[in-house]
């Protein structure tokens, strides 16, 4: 009998989990089927940073038979998923938020709402300030008799990368608060380790990007910067263990 009153709870959960799950993947699909009209569109506006810095004369080509027709389609449902991130990060909150104690529902929300602003603030910085400067020197060193015509395919996972690279690396505050809050650093270490933490940032951005010095430095930088961020705001969510002890002691009793 306790083996059946124990699995409930479990099943209860996963069916929750479920339906959470159902609703983040409907919010994506309902932003794909609005934007999917649109999808050329798309791929002009993303593509524009390196066509506005194509030899004239030349342009971006298809070396596949779909390419055309399947590359845009990606895109838009890459799109969909980066625009549906709010939808899917409250899914998620609704899902764990009956378990959390009080001062951990007042900690979670900020950080899921400035987690998807940072992760859009990433992918803006990646596309306005890293991409022209990036595309803007890749077709400038090319040599005389090697003509630019950039696949849409290939052209697409490379900017897919960068947007990945700098919207995670944009959540470094998040990180940084999440780490002190739960006590697994202390923000003094931090400061002491900024010089090691400033080589990682280098070494990170040499893996999270293309191999040329342009766009990883693009990347350290902001990272540093973001360290000292996250540093600053992490002495405002030290976790109050007087606080958390008295809900231990509440659910306990209940």
């Amino acid at each position: 009998m306790s083996t059946v009153e124990d699995t409930q709870p479990l099943i209860s959960h996963l069916v929750e989990l479920r339906d959470r799950l159902l609703r983040a993947l409907l919010a994506v699909l309902v932003v794909f089927l609005g934007l999917v009209y649109f999808a050329n569109d798309i791929y002009t506006f993303v593509s524009a940073p390196l066509v506005d810095r194509l030899p004239e004369g030349t342009s971006m080509i298809a070396t596949d038979v779909a390419s055309p027709f399947f590359t845009p389609i990606k895109l838009t449902l890459v799109v969909s998923v980066f625009i549906a991130v709010p939808m899917i990060l409250y899914q998620i909150w609704a899902f764990v938020a009956p378990g959390l104690y009080k001062h951990e529902k007042r900690l979670v929300m900020p950080l899921l709402a400035s987690s998807s602003l940072l992760f859009y603030c990433g992918v803006a910085f990646a596309y306005f300030v890293v991409f022209p400067l990036v595309f803007g020197f890749f077709t400038s060193i090319a040599p005389i008799d090697v003509e630019i015509a950039t696949d849409i395919a290939s052209y697409l996972d490379f900017i897919l990368a960068l947007f990945m690279a700098f919207g995670i690396a944009f959540e470094i505050p998040v990180a940084i608060i999440l780490l002190v809050w739960t006590g697994a650093v202390d923000p003094d270490d931090l400061r002491q380790k900024r010089p090691y933490i400033i080589v990682a940032a280098f070494v990170v951005g040499m893996f999270l990007t293309p191999p040329d010095i342009i766009s990883q430095t693009l990347l350290a930088i902001p990272m540093c910067l973001l360290f000292e961020v996250g540093l600053f705001f992490s002495r405002f969510y030290k976790r109050p263990d007087e606080e958390s002890r008295d809900e231990n002691e509440e659910h306990s009793q209940g």
